[in-house]
């Protein structure tokens, strides 16, 4: 039988455990879980084989990132090759499948990943510093302490121009919202139109509703006084048909104190309708500097959307075009899926103009065109060092290029060529951007440039003069 090791990661070392106890354990057995819990028993479990202490808090950092990535690195690997020159009849047991996979893949190590190992490396964790006596668990603790600190900071870490957190908080907040404002421009419809209920068929736009409301007040002072302001919020047409229409209103008169309800109602859906329209120009602010092509493509909502149903851009960008041509629609398909019907066609683009243009027979096929572009569109915005809306812009023309072809038969350009002209477009722009100004020059070079020609020829018979005395006087 082969020898089972197992692989501990500490927030100070790797550690590496033999199993010396052979015989098959259960590990539902009390008598079991009671030796793991128990030292003296589970120290006859296993033994101490080797450890790796990390030499700085940069080590220890840059080794747990990898683990949480499922990763070895060459520190980790030369130490697994050292403590095993041969393989053959060792088997490593490990807590995460993604390092097990990894070290099978690199180093062609049996790794063994079940219950069995993970109740074991319980135990490891529980008794750790009893197996080390120079440590102490105070230490530890704090060992502990710091690397979380550490690796939350590095997961915390972005960047403020690209950060795609505040796009999923906006386009939520916007969609929340456009729902609050439909349910209170509704309300203030309702309640004004008991006192002015031809008004609602005059003015059919809400924010324009409410802002009438708030200026009218009660319909019998309405005049040609206000006829001005009503002019700047509806236009001088229908402002002459809000007061026509007051005049012949058959609506029920209101007391002060409701007026004021209503009055205050009403400011208060305004005010949520203009922050409405600030929120919707932030996120496309934030869109156009996070995922500039993304919103060339597809626009600024719907490429929101798709990242906020994604979770991130990194996420969106690892997602198969097949993913996000259905992204949004999981119940739909799940539901085909179950009853074996038809699956979904499209998700969250659908909300995108191109499909809507399409014809009944191509609506699916220009959704998987367009899901294919909004892949690509999205892993160069995410991986890419400089945001560029340029390749955006082409996959868009490839889109509309690709509805032509179904309407005409018109053949679209193929993408190599298309990807081709962009990068030399890239090229050229930056080779034709002005280079960065460098610092000043010193006093020295600035003054030795400003100098006339006539003085610097000058300079060197100066010096020879000074020679020639010199050697007169030796």
């Amino acid at each position: 039988m082969g020898v089972l090791y197992l692989l501990f990661e500490s927030s100070a070392m790797y550690a590496l455990f033999e199993l010396v106890h052979s015989e098959e354990m259960n590990i539902t057995d009390m008598k079991v879980q009671e030796s793991i819990t128990d030292l003296k028993r589970f120290s006859k479990i296993v033994k101490l084989k080797a450890i790796l202490p990390f030499s700085s808090a940069e080590n220890a950092l840059e080794q747990i990132n990898s683990i949480s990535e499922g990763q070895v690195t060459p520190f980790l690997g030369h130490w697994l090759d050292t403590c095993f020159p041969k393989k053959k009849g060792v088997t490593l047991g490990v807590l995460d499948p993604k390092i097990g996979n990894a070290v099978e893949e690199t180093f062609g190590l049996k790794c063994k990943y079940n219950e069995k190992t993970r109740e074991l490396i319980r135990g490891i964790r529980l008794h750790f510093t009893r197996f080390i006596k120079q440590l102490k668990p105070q230490d530890l603790l704090q060992a502990q302490l710091g690397l979380g600190h550490s690796y939350s900071r590095s997961k915390v870490k972005f960047n403020v121009h690209r950060v795609d957190n505040m796009i999923i908080q906006s386009i939520a907040l916007l969609d929340q919202l456009d729902k609050d404002l439909n349910t209170y421009s509704m309300r203030v419809r309702e309640w004004y139109g008991w006192h002015f209920p031809e008004l609602v068929q005059v003015v059919k736009d809400n924010y324009q509703y409410c802002k009438c409301a708030k200026l009218i007040k009660h319909k019998g002072e309405l005049n040609a006084s206000k006829q001005k302001g009503l002019a700047e919020i509806v236009g001088e047409d229908v402002a002459a048909k809000v007061i026509q229409a007051s005049k012949l209103s058959m609506g029920a008169e209101l007391s002060e104190i409701d007026m004021v309800n209503i009055e205050q109602f009403a400011t208060r859906v305004i005010s949520l309708a203009e922050f409405r329209t600030e929120l919707f120009q932030y996120l496309a602010e934030r869109m156009d500097a996070c995922a500039p092509n993304l919103t060339a493509l597809l626009g600024e909502q719907v490429g929101a959307r798709l990242i906020a149903h994604a979770g991130s851009l990194t996420n969106l960008a690892k997602y198969p075009a097949s993913t996000v041509q259905i992204l949004g629609a999981e119940k739909a398909l799940f539901r085909a899926l179950k009853t074996k019907s038809n699956t979904p066609k499209y998700g969250l683009i659908f909300h995108s103009t191109f499909i809507g243009r399409a014809g009944p027979k191509n609506k699916g096929r220009i959704s998987r065109y367009l899901a294919n572009k909004c892949s690509l569109a999205s892993r160069i915005d995410s991986f890419s060092d400089e945001p560029t809306s340029a390749y955006g812009h082409k996959l868009r023309e490839q889109v509309e290029e690709r509805l032509e072809f179904y309407k005409s038969g018109k053949a679209p350009r193929k993408n190599i060529d298309v990807m081709t002209e962009v990068a030399e477009e890239e090229a050229k722009r930056k080779a034709a951007a002005p280079p960065a100004t460098d610092a000043a020059p010193s006093k020295k070079k600035k003054r030795k440039a400003e100098a006339d020609p006539a003085t610097d020829a000058a300079a060197p018979k100066k010096k020879k003069k000074k020679k020639t005395k010199k050697s007169k006087k030796n």
